[in-house]
């Protein structure tokens, strides 16, 4: 960025506005999303387009100069992508007390402190980490989106954001409306599935209609979509037919399908993400013990005085202060849990130490591979096995047990997503020319912003969505997986250990077909990673169905354009678009869950089944065959 962004406007009330209101819909967007897809989808270049669009039009409203600033925008992508890293941080672990029973519903304060103090922490540990992984680590840590978001700034900066904006618009609208014709008006099915029975065998095939999934597929691309279909059709396609005896179910196949998958199957995913989790923290020690040597380092006689503006962070008494809260915070949350002065401190100390660990492991990662390929879930796997284990040893039980186990967490999965978000933004700003400390303390009211709405949009959404948190529509993956690791640890330890057992074997044998296999480069740049592979078989078959029909359509557009340049626009159109849909849906969703609590509810216009079934199908089409026309319009932005 050129000299001249020192005297562009940074930060000023308009800004902090817009960024605390995308950090309110993103991370609310981010919940839904992560409870049903079992991911979250990063916020950041949606986020900076729009910031931008509303920037240009307040400007014009108030008569000033229409110049749009690229610091303010990024400044407004920060805070909104630190509301969606959180949303991450608490819907993989927090749902967890409601499916093992601890909790009938979410509680308000507790949930609200652990969000605020996870994210808080994870932008804390960061701060001293800039210089480490993005300052003097740049030629080894890329930072793949925080670069992608710089380049969409930049090219908003200088040919305008109108068109860009229209995409994500459009998005939202086709989002919301498949949303309201199935869950409101019945109008469409919300899935179209089947189940036969051959010999004694049950044969399941079927595939959700949404929006959001085939969103969630785009952005993801080919590699990653594939795995998750994988796992789907290993567990639905070849597990229930060898692992269930479907005469039992002859009068009700597709009941019997998903029968033998909530108890069976799933539990062979959760096997899986165990090793998939464990697996990833092994795959990057020797990077991560570099990275803390180096960090260490950096802290011997730094003298901040000599340090540019352009690179000053936080001040530290401003970073002890915050950590002092955060700690008050911590010691709160596990004296409410534990009501023991001894246990609170140990947990204490235990959650600090493992939230810096996975701080810097986050931080490292997410520079090499992206924010949305970062192994959190292997992470906090590593955070309930470690804590859980410590706390039985301790004389913990029962539901006092599981509660300590999950609260630890909690924090250090909210930090680890918060960090892996911080870097990407830091990043960006580098780029951009944006001012650390600025940014740091966009990041800090994001997440304060986005903490007081977690737990809200949790009891709405569990309360008013059939089937509620762990239902069919709202699956909660890692948090299921988190409730079964406590359960097994302080509850009735009813777990079926023999399809966690096969699942561990599986992901065993994955990992070395990857290693000798696709690590040979006979497949191109194709991998077998795990994690998608094991997310898979736990959700339901139907969600991976369109990610599968997404991730084909990023890879026809790309086969498509002959040039490297249209490549990348037809997949950013692609992006944006995407975002749209994934917002749409997703806010519709919430929106429905709320006119739900006020008592308005669904209005069924009685169509004949088969016209609805007919219905859906020719939509299911016309979906695809828009998000790929418009993906692949090569008339970019003027």
């Amino acid at each position: 960025m050129s000299d001249h962004s020192s005297n562009l406007p940074e930060l000023n009330l308009r800004v902090i506005i817009i960024g605390i209101l995308l950090s309110v819909v993103m991370g609310a967007a981010n919940v839904y999303l992560g409870l049903k897809a079992g991911m979250t989808v990063s916020a950041s270049i949606p986020a900076a387009v729009i910031g931008m669009v509303l920037l240009r039009q307040l400007k014009v409203f108030s008569k000033e100069s229409n110049e749009n600033s690229i610091l303010e925008a990024n400044q407004i992508q920060t805070a909104a992508s630190a509301g969606e890293s959180l949303a991450a941080g608490i819907i993989f672990t927090m749902p967890a007390l409601i499916l093992i029973g601890v909790w009938q519903e979410f509680d308000m304060i507790l949930t609200t402190v652990i969000a605020f103090t996870g994210g808080l922490l994870g932008i804390l540990f960061m701060i001293p980490m800039r210089k480490v992984f993005i300052v003097k680590n740049e030629d080894n840590l890329q930072y793949p989106e925080g670069l992608a978001c710089a380049s969409v700034l930049e090219a908003g900066q200088e040919m305008g954001s109108s068109n860009s904006a229209n995409l994500v618009i459009k998005g939202t609208l086709i989002g919301g409306l498949f949303k309201i014709l199935i869950s409101f008006f019945g109008v469409l099915k919300g899935v179209l599935e089947g189940a036969v029975l051959l010999g004694n065998r049950i044969f399941f095939f079927g595939g959700d209609i949404s929006p959001a999934l085939l969103a969630v597929g785009f952005i993801v691309r080919l590699n990653i979509a594939v795995l998750i279909f994988i796992g789907g059709f290993l567990g639905w396609l070849i597990g229930i037919p060898l692992l269930g005896n479907g005469l039992e179910y002859a009068s009700d196949p597709l009941h019997g399908a998903s029968t033998l998958w909530s108890t069976k199957i799933r539990y062979v995913g959760v096997g899986a993400m165990v090793i998939g989790g464990l697996s990833s923290i092994i795959k990057v020690r020797k990077g991560l013990l570099d990275a803390i040597k180096i960090l260490i380092d950096t802290q011997k006689g730094t003298d901040q005085d000599k340090i540019p503006d352009s690179q000053r962070d936080m001040s530290a008494r401003a970073i002890n202060i915050f950590s002092f809260l955060a700690i008050i915070l911590v010691g709160f949350v596990y004296y409410h849990i534990t009501g023991n002065v001894g246990i609170t401190i140990i947990t204490t100390i235990i959650m600090v130490i493992m939230a810096f660990f996975f701080t810097a492991v986050a931080s490292y990662i997410v520079g090499l591979v992206g924010n949305s390929n970062s192994p959190v879930s292997g992470m906090t796997i590593t955070a309930v096995l470690f804590t859980g284990g410590l706390l039985y040893i301790f004389g913990f039980s029962g539901t006092e047990g599981m509660v300590a186990t999950l609260g630890v967490a909690a924090i250090v999965c909210c930090a680890a997503c918060t960090s892996g978000d911080v870097c990407n933004d830091l990043k960006t700003g580098q780029i951009v020319g944006s001012k650390p400390y600025r940014q740091q303390i966009m990041q800090i009211i994001g997440v304060a912003v986005a903490s007081l709405i977690m737990a809200p949009i949790l009891q709405l959404l569990h309360e008013n969505t059939p089937g509620g948190i762990g239902g069919r529509e709202l699956a909660a993956p890692q948090a299921g997986l988190f409730a079964s690791l406590a359960d097994g640890f302080f509850g009735k330890g009813n777990l079926p250990l023999d399809m966690v057992a096969i699942g561990a074997v599986l992901g065993i044998l994955i990992l070395i077909a990857d290693s000798t296999i696709f690590n040979k480069n006979k497949f191109g740049e194709f991998r077998l990673h795990l994690m998608p592979i094991a997310v898979g078989m736990y959700l339901p078959f139907g969600l991976s169905t369109p990610i599968l029909a997404g991730g084909l359509l990023a890879h026809f557009i790309s086969k498509k354009s002959i040039t490297t340049e249209k490549i990348n626009n037809s997949l950013q159109n692609g992006v944006l678009l995407s975002s749209g849909l994934i917002a749409g849906e997703s806010l519709m969703g919430i929106l429905l869950a709320l006119l739900a609590s006020a008592g308005i509810k669904s209005m069924n216009l009685g169509l004949q089944p088969n016209m609805i079934t007919g219905l859906t199908f020719i939509s299911a089409m016309i979906m695809i065959w828009w998000l790929y026309k418009n993906s692949s319009f090569t008339k970019q932005t003027k």
